[in-house]
């Protein structure tokens, strides 16, 4: 009868539904629709009118005079120990950076240390002024910025806004709102011996940290460290690669006027490059309280080495081998998903830490897969105003193409690119061609080696289950980041995003846990600790327990009871007093806690 009930209700709403005047309410959409997204905007932009954002400038890096194109683009020349800068993308010479000396590093790390003595002593307020006023200089000179960032690394100008400024503008704009929030003194429970006690735990700057950063992205990874470090009240020494060193002082001082616009010293944010021999005085310097490293895993062992001569602290995060996981039930998304694993791939010529390494996908839409992405990698354009930028160098050509070479000598069909490419305008610049590699087995070297250029794998899983997928997806030893794709309500989806294993995982998306400043980093191979988010920002801090008197000022304070007083009257009564303390304490039932009170008493 219940049933019954319920379809005749169902029937009558809809009833009535279907006689509702709608069409004489239309006219109110459209202002109900403006006002929730104006609110939406307002809520996410709000500013108050006193922290509004001071301008400033900076002049760009000096261009070379004349447009000189190199015979052999290198960084080391001979009768010269300076750093010679190039863009990978032509080969234009750009100009000479002299590399720091170990009296250098002392000198810049002192002047840090400084600086941070009186930073450390300002309020969130005050350096939430001085990266908002950072972000509006981002804002205003975002093509500015990604033009240099080209000149520097090869890439193109859309690849610079995705991968410099739109993350940038984002680590500023979350810490800006929510990084008081992560280091503002929190309170802890007590328990009931203790409950007259108040717990706290202090986030306290640590003195001046270090980063030695990438070269994949120079803008984003020397700002993303100094964002984090002078906000917890931390001075900051940014290592920058010496491959994209040429736009690192332009940058340092985007960084530092945000400081000078509001009467800080800039000398709080400091940069150094060097070659390989001398970074080894910084990470084990004992002026350093902390060091993230982003790099390869063999170098990071270099690192990890010397910082443990005066036991530094390093957050470690050395690339991986993500894979994109698609599932059965993607099938009726399979169009939006190739958009993204393109993206996901080719991004920056594959030089991305979360970039896609491998497609991994079910065996009902692999064929449907690799015919929808063959013809689109095969168009893709290679040129610094293309589709495709410059790789760093050309250092791993050799490396990429035997990877690719091996890989169809075991089987894999080679159905785009697979060697370095001869660019017709650009001959010095480093391109190799966008490859597609289809029917790779986890056996094969480039199932597991990281490639860091523009090669997309695909691997036909056995079966559509969750086993057989995360099989090869966990097989490498890296674990970064993974991205799954499939129905919201496919239990498979929830089964492989538990189980995958990676420090983040991006569902019917790629790489979103970075854009949304969650905490990054990974696991296995991939590293160790985590930046960004509140856990990066409170992992550059001390964090201080501090646990006192709730009510000291009525005189309720620990005192020493007789029973333990030294000196010890009786072991034997002062060990059953001690006994009835833990039993009050923590026994299990009323009773035994009645028994332990009797304890203390007995024994007083």
């Amino acid at each position: 009868m219940a049933v019954e009930d319920l379809v005749r209700w169902v029937d009558d709403f809809t009833d009535l539904m279907s006689e509702f005047p709608v069409n004489d309410f239309l006219f109110m959409l459209l202002p109900l629709v403006c006002a929730v997204v104006g609110g939406f905007i307002l809520y996410h932009t709000h500013t108050d009118y006193w922290d509004k954002p001071k301008r400033y400038t900076v002049p760009g890096p000096k261009q070379p005079e004349e447009v000189k194109i190199l015979d052999d683009p290198t960084l080391k020349v001979s009768g010269t120990t300076a750093i010679q800068c190039y863009n990978p993308a032509t080969g234009q010479f750009l100009g000479y950076v002299n590399p720091s000396t170990p009296a250098g590093i002392d000198r810049a790390i002192a002047q840090a240390a400084a600086a941070q003595e009186k930073w450390a002593k300002t309020t969130f307020g005050e350096r939430r002024k001085v990266l908002r006023t950072m972000l509006q200089y981002v804002l205003d000179n975002q093509e500015l910025i990604c033009r240099v960032s080209c000149q520097d690394s090869g890439k193109t100008m859309v690849d610079a806004q995705l991968g410099e400024i739109l993350v940038t503008a984002e680590k500023l704009q979350w810490t800006i709102k929510h990084g008081e929030a992560a280091l503002r003194p929190s309170r802890r429970p007590t328990n009931l011996l203790m409950a007259y006690k108040r717990n706290t735990v202090r986030y306290e700057p640590l003195g001046v940290v270090a980063a030695l950063v990438s070269w994949n992205y120079p803008f984003h990874n020397l700002m993303g460290p100094v964002i984090s470090a002078i906000f917890a009240g931390n001075g900051v020494v940014v290592k920058v690669s010496e491959q994209t060193c040429w736009s690192a002082a332009y940058y340092t001082s985007v960084a530092r006027g945000a400081l000078v616009a509001h009467g800080h010293d800039p000398q709080l944010i400091q940069t150094v490059v060097c070659w390989p021999q001398t970074a080894a005085h910084l990470t084990s310097h004992p002026g350093i309280s902390h060091l993230t490293f982003i790099g390869s895993r063999p170098v990071c062992h270099q690192v990890a080495q010397s910082a443990a001569k005066t036991l530094v602290p390093v957050v470690a995060e050395l690339g991986g081998k993500d894979a994109a996981v698609i599932l059965d039930s993607a099938a009726p998304d399979l169009p939006r998903i190739a958009d993204i694993l393109m993206r996901g791939t080719f991004q920056a010529s594959g030089q991305n830490c979360i970039g896609i390494e491998r497609v991994i996908a079910a065996p009902t839409i692999y064929d449907d897969l690799v015919s929808t992405l063959a013809p689109r990698v095969r168009a893709l354009r290679l040129g610094p105003d293309q589709d495709v930028g410059a790789m760093i160098s050309g250092a791993s050509f050799a490396r990429l193409e035997g990877l690719v070479r091996d890989a169809v000598a075991g089987g894999a069909r080679l159905l785009a690119g697979g060697t370095r490419h001869a660019h017709p305008r650009h001959g010095k610049g480093f391109y190799f061609a966008p490859t597609l590699l289809a029917d790779v087995t986890p056996d094969m070297a480039i199932a597991n080696e990281e490639c860091f250029g523009p090669i997309m794998t695909l691997l036909r899983a056995p079966s559509g289950a969750a086993p057989d997928l995360l099989a090869l997806a966990n097989a490498p030893a890296f674990g970064l980041g993974a991205s799954v794709y499939g129905r919201e309500s496919d239990p498979i989806l929830r089964e492989v995003v538990s189980r995958i294993r990676a420090g983040g995982v991006a569902v019917n998306d790629f790489a979103t846990f970075y854009a949304v400043q969650l905490p990054f980093g990974g696991v296995g191979g991939s590293g160790y600790g985590r930046f960004a988010g509140e856990e990066g920002l409170r992992g550059l801090c001390n964090l201080k327990s501090v646990c006192e008197d709730r009510v000291g000022w009525l005189g309720l304070r620990t005192a020493i009871p007789a029973p333990v007083r030294y000196p010890v009257g009786s072991q034997e009564k002062g060990w059953r007093f001690t006994r009835g303390v833990v039993g009050l304490g923590y026994a299990l039932t009323l009773r035994e806690k009645l028994g332990a009170l009797v304890d203390i008493l007995r024994n007083s």
